[in-house]
């Protein structure tokens, strides 16, 4: 078989595979020298030159010239070599050129097996490169098939596996549909390339923010911190480098349009979107929606606070299986502990000890200590017949001891309440801070009210036109490939 046969017949194959011509070059190559290694044992002193544009395969075999032959394959006599090269001496390099028909219809063959072997290689590799660079992508596959730990997508040429734990929980596939997909890593592996798809990284929800919002595409609104548990909720901080523009607005968008879109796409996972705030404060009490604290304790050096709620609201601010206040944890970066209001109170009234008790004589405490009566809540309980049956206590009177304990408690428990006042003072202060904050976001958004009505005389048409532009500017976003 000539090399022009050989080429074509090549050619035909790769082409089924679509494969492209300049790769075809390298791929007969590494055929051919497979060939040749089964034949002669050794391609080290081989060379094989492809040139489609000819059709042409030539193969060289370099030989040493030597006075015995000793190699058979890599060496030449003297004798013989002058023969075809008159001047060549001991020593020479000698050239031999060998005709691919030489290997015969059936090495021809079997090159056929090894060139299909070769064009699955350059398949997978060429799989590998393409999501290799591709890595952060947002882009739309075909379900192919579902199976018990993964999903497999079509993309092309390429299979990609979704894990189920970067699946969203509860959400259901079918075989055959569209789906988004974020391309979160690519491996080779002895199998072929693993590109590995997902639904469940924080970075497939901020790339589907940045496609609805415009704002957040183009660095107006930055997106500070995600927490998320797929399919259940996730917390988003955003920001504004524009006094004028409200973060919050924008990423929910008039009357939730744009919020309500990503949420479909996420099988209806609830998403609170936060504004930032330099007030840590601020920042946990917004992080910790939809359940307010009553009062928050906050540590900025070990990054910790306690959250108390009112008791009826401490389920919605834990959370179901504990995921809002640990979201909550994760967005802010402060480790929060929640609490019922109840029972932080509770900890608050702390023992009164009896040696504490300034205007009680030492030997008065100590008689009591002496019969296990170390508080003053154990000394108000205790019976007056069990008092009198201890011996020290006859030269005492209990009922100036009692009265000087429960006057000591009654002025602790005054402190006890004034300190609450107080703290319930420093909260409202607190809360109008925030107060502050969200009237100014409302002017702002008066004011842009305020606009709109001064331009009331432009037309539905142009209002759908400034939509339609929003619209062409997400789509824009290379991010986000149909």
């Amino acid at each position: 078989m000539k090399s022009e046969e050989i080429i074509k017949a090549f050619s035909s194959i790769a082409k089924e595979k679509n494969v492209e011509r300049e790769n075809l070059s390298d791929i007969i190559k590494n055929v051919f020298l497979k060939l040749i290694e089964k034949k002669y044992g050794d391609t080290t002193n081989f060379d094989v030159i492809v040139n489609m544009d000819k059709g042409e395969i030539e193969i060289y075999h370099q030989k040493l010239v030597v006075e015995e032959v000793e190699d058979s394959v890599n060496e030449i006599s003297i004798e013989e070599a002058k023969e075809i090269e008159p001047e060549l001496e001991v020593g020479d390099p000698y050239v031999d050129i060998i005709s691919p028909s030489t290997f015969g219809r059936r090495s021809i063959y079997n090159a056929k097996q090894i060139l299909n072997q070769e064009i699955v290689k350059v398949e997978r590799n060429s799989i590998y490169e393409e999501f290799k660079d591709r890595i952060g992508e947002v882009i739309v596959g075909n379900i192919h098939q579902i199976r018990r730990n993964a999903v497999y997508v079509h993309v092309d040429k390429a299979e990609l596996k979704m894990p189920r734990s970067e699946q969203i929980r509860g959400e259901k596939y079918k075989r055959g549909e569209d789906i988004k997909i974020f391309i979160k890593d690519a491996k080779m592996t002895p199998k072929g390339p693993e590109i590995i798809a997902s639904r469940a990284d924080n970075r497939f929800l901020e790339i589907l923010f940045e496609n609805e919002v415009p704002e957040i595409y183009d660095h107006t609104i930055e997106i500070v911190k995600i927490a998320r548990q797929p399919g259940d909720r996730s917390k988003v901080i955003v920001e504004s480098n524009d006094k004028r523009i409200d973060a919050v607005g924008a990423c929910v968008g008039i009357k939730g349009s744009r919020i309500q879109a990503i949420v479909r796409e996420l099988n209806n996972e609830k998403i609170d979107v936060i504004n930032n705030s330099s007030q840590p404060e601020i920042l946990i009490t917004r992080a910790l929606s939809p359940a307010k604290p009553y009062m928050l304790e906050i540590d900025e050096e070990k990054k910790e606070a306690l959250a108390v709620f009112e008791d009826d609201d401490i389920s919605v601010a834990i959370g179901k299986g504990g995921r809002n206040i640990r979201l909550a944890s994760e967005v802010t970066g402060y480790e929060i502990d929640a609490k019922k209001r109840s029972e932080y109170e509770m900890e608050g009234v702390q023992q009164l000890y009896l040696e504490d008790v300034d205007e009680l004589e030492e030997h008065e405490w100590k008689i009591l200590n002496s019969v296990g009566i170390e508080t003053a809540e154990e000394l108000l309980n205790a019976s007056r017949s069990d008092l009198m049956k201890i011996d020290s206590m006859k030269d005492v009177s209990i009922d100036e001891i009692e009265e000087t304990v429960e006057t000591a408690l009654e002025n602790r428990e005054e402190e006890q309440e004034s300190e609450s006042e107080r703290e319930e003072e420093r909260e409202e202060e607190r809360e109008e801070d925030v107060e502050k904050e969200t009237d100014k976001t409302e002017t702002q958004e008066v004011n842009s009210t305020d606009e709109e009505e001064e331009q009331s005389d432009k037309s539905d048409t142009e209002n759908y036109d400034v939509e339609k532009v929003d619209k062409t500017e997400s789509e824009g976003n290379p991010h986000f490939e149909n």
